[in-house]
């Protein structure tokens, strides 16, 4: 029985190391997912359509279909503008009909060169997008009935203009090789609108990927009170979207004109709908903030693969109009359910636990042979900053003998020597500080969660260092962005070696880490004389202190969830390589500093307790835990007594400091010698202790330490 249970635990063990289960969440986390129903549908449609209708996809038709999506897909893309700006434009059929008309009489009958006959064209695209937007933007009109009465209006424009031109503009022939290069010309077999397409295509992606306008209408379309509260000119932005759409519109009525020089008035009618049709069908949201080019352009595609599809099987007028109706349905209802239940399917895919199985925890009973004993040496000690502080997850003292910590709030406090009774802002960053350390110069670096690693100078300047190092090879998601950057030292050279704890979590749910103990950390080092940051260890269980050897030859880190401690060489015959310090740990390590004996000081923020560590065993135990039951249930790892361990190169332990009663430190996450005594920190705590250390060196300062002078 023993051999089968064995048996069974070795094929958990590795059907989770092998079977990467948190790729699901990471693939439904992306941007790109929302793209996956419109492939499928085009790869359907493309399939269906090469079966069923012979020569569908010859040389021939495949040039004639990417003149039709150039003009088209410009005015997909116009309504996709729109539509993440959280509007709609009823008008593009309308407004590419005045295009139309504009370019044929400037061409046709004003004789005009193409050139300046284009830049009318588009004036006339600006005019009636301004239109639509002032009365939409600055009016505050509603887009679906203001654009209605534009489409009503400006196609009576063009009705009216036609009765009078359209025999002219029939009868005329114009003699201008640019003109007909521009509609049925090629480079190397691609026509000359598909390229003019593809450029604007790219200039509109980099406009809503990398700059400022296109940030700009993604925030309005996601809430326009947002967007107004964080500053963005929400009118201003409207307004610029319906000038674009008509733009658009105009430039494909252009290519149109020079294809067809045709002056029917069918010219534009229910281009609104195709266009509508194929914004939706690609994934733009009707609700605004949620679209792209790309999602633009794969639902003009399908749209015009099957408008022509029907033409090719003789469905046309009523019959066709019919089926992209129920299309549009169909597309409408596709993207309301999805846009509902993805983060509901995310929600329960996302946490995706593997399995871990600790040695069993050393003893800890007081009055044992431990040497993790219980005791109450931090009972009774000094406290400093009683309710004026909150969350003070690391803590340092300079060389004037100020004591430094990070609050919840987003501050770095200083208590001023020589007693620590009084508290000002030494600075203010706004993420949460957290590992601190004093360089050379005496600036203050400090990891931010969810902002980087910083640096702030003695007189308070804040400035960053970092917030991104190279992204993993092996990532779905880009992890190159620093999550949860925890704590850090400075090396000899200058370099900054930090942890980011988790890549997947935040300072609201780094916890749920825990219920994966995947290997979601990494170690990173920052150089500062090339700028450059870089990843040196991955796949750590949540690695959180750092400190660097009293040599300088190497860091030692600790795991929280693993339990243990290890060392990464960064110089030396064994540079890079990483070994076992103390692989068993009574309690979740948190933050390493050195003593002044030429040991090191380690904060276990909570003890282990037999319920986690069976259950880190049986990730399908976990998993269901995550799925079924509410998140405030979950097993969590026990932040409760506090204690301090001090530990020597070997990793044998030479002593352990308990507050059994937990009433000066239900825990602690920090500690730090400074002459002759130790000041300890918790990231749950509102005090900082202060602890006098027996026989400690009481000149003895972490700077003089590192830099072996006084700052």
């Amino acid at each position: 029985m023993l051999g089968l249970r064995m048996n069974l635990e070795l094929v958990r063990k590795w059907r989770y190391q092998l079977i990467p289960d948190h790729v699901v969440g990471e693939i439904l986390e992306k941007r790109w997912t929302d793209n996956a129903i419109p492939i499928v549908t085009l790869a359907g449609v493309i399939a269906a359509l090469y079966l069923s209708i012979p020569d569908f996809f010859s040389s021939y038709a495949i040039t004639d279909y990417s003149r039709q999506i150039a003009e088209l897909g410009l005015v997909v893309l116009a309504m996709t503008i729109v539509m993440i700006a959280g509007g709609i434009d009823l008008s593009v059929g309308s407004t590419f009909a005045i295009g139309n008309f504009t370019a044929l009489y400037c061409v046709h009958i004003l004789g005009m060169h193409p050139l300046p006959a284009f830049g009318l064209t588009c004036l006339s695209g600006i005019l009636c997008g301004a239109f639509n937007g002032y009365f939409i933007g600055y009016l505050r009109l509603r887009a679906f009935l203001t654009t209605l009465v534009s489409l009503i209006i400006f196609r009576s424009i063009v009705d009216l203009l036609l009765q009078k031109h359209a025999v002219g503009i029939m009868a005329t022939f114009p003699d201008s090789d640019l003109w007909y290069e521009i509609g049925e010309g090629d480079l190397w077999g691609l026509p000359y609108t598909i390229i003019a397409t593809g450029m604007i295509a790219i200039f509109v992606h980099i406009l809503f990927s990398r700059m400022r306008p296109g940030w700009h209408i993604m925030a309005v379309g996601g809430s326009r009170r947002s967007a107004h509260n964080a500053g963005v000119n929400v009118k201003r932005t409207v307004f610029l979207t319906y000038v674009a759409s008509g733009l658009l519109c105009t430039i494909a009525a252009f290519m149109f004109a020079s294809r067809l020089s045709s002056a029917s008035s069918d010219a534009g009618n229910g281009l609104e709908i195709m266009a509508l049709t194929a914004a939706v069908l690609g994934g733009t949201s009707l609700g605004g903030g949620r679209g792209s080019v790309a999602k633009a352009l794969l639902g003009t595609a399908i749209v015009l693969l099957l408008s022509n599809g029907l033409i090719r099987l003789g469905i046309q007028g009523g019959a066709s109009s019919l089926i992209f109706g129920i299309i549009l349905m169909l597309a409408v209802l596709i993207d309301v359910r999805w846009l509902k239940n993805r983060g509901k399917i995310l929600n329960k895919v996302y946490v995706s636990p593997t399995y871990m199985r600790l040695p069993p925890a050393p003893e800890t009973g007081a009055g044992g042979s431990s040497p993790y004993a219980q005791n109450d040496k931090l009972h009774h000690v000094e406290i400093i900053g009683l309710g004026e502080i909150e969350g003070p997850e690391d803590v340092i003292l300079d060389e004037n003998d100020h004591l430094y910590a990070g609050t919840r709030h987003g501050d770095v406090v200083r208590f001023l020597a020589p007693d620590h009774k009084k508290m000002e802002i030494f600075a203010h960053i706004g993420g949460r500080p957290l590992g601190m350390a004093l360089d050379a110069d005496g600036n203050l670096v400090t990891c931010v969660a969810s902002m980087g690693v910083y640096s702030v100078s003695p007189q308070g300047k804040v400035t960053k260092l970092t917030d991104q190092t190279n992204r993993s090879w092996s990532s779905v998601v880009d992890d190159s962005r620093l999550n949860l950057a925890d704590d850090l030292d400075i090396g000899p050279d200058g370099k900054v070696y930090f942890s980011e704890a988790t890549k997947r979590f935040d300072t609201h749910t780094w916890a749920v880490d825990c219920l994966e103990s995947r290997g979601n950390g990494r170690i990173v080092c920052y150089d500062p004389a090339t700028d450059r940051t870089r990843t040196l260890v991955s796949d750590l269980i949540f690695p959180n202190g750092i400190c660097t050897s009293h040599d300088g030859q190497s860091i030692l880190f600790a795991e929280s969830w693993a339990c243990r401690i290890s060392r990464y060489w960064i110089s030396g015959p064994s540079a890079g390589k990483v070994e076992p310090v103390i692989p068993n740990l009574p309690g979740y390590p948190d933050n390493i500093n050195r003593s002044s004996d030429g040991h090191y000081w380690l904060a276990l923020l909570g003890m282990r307790g037999p319920a986690l560590d069976l259950a880190q065993t049986i990730p399908g135990f976990r998993k269901r835990m995550a799925r079924r039951v509410a998140d405030d249930s979950w097993l969590f790892p026990n932040i409760n007594t506090g204690c301090v361990v001090k530990f020597n190169e070997q990793g044998e332990i030479l002593d352990a400091l308990w507050d059994l009663g937990g009433v000066n430190h239900p825990m602690l996450s920090s500690m730090r010698e400074h002459k002759g005594h130790l000041y300890l920190g918790g990231v749950s705590n509102n005090r900082i202790g202060k602890y006098k250390i027996p026989d400690a060196e009481p000149n003895w300062t972490g700077f003089t330490s590192y830099w072996g002078r006084a700052s």
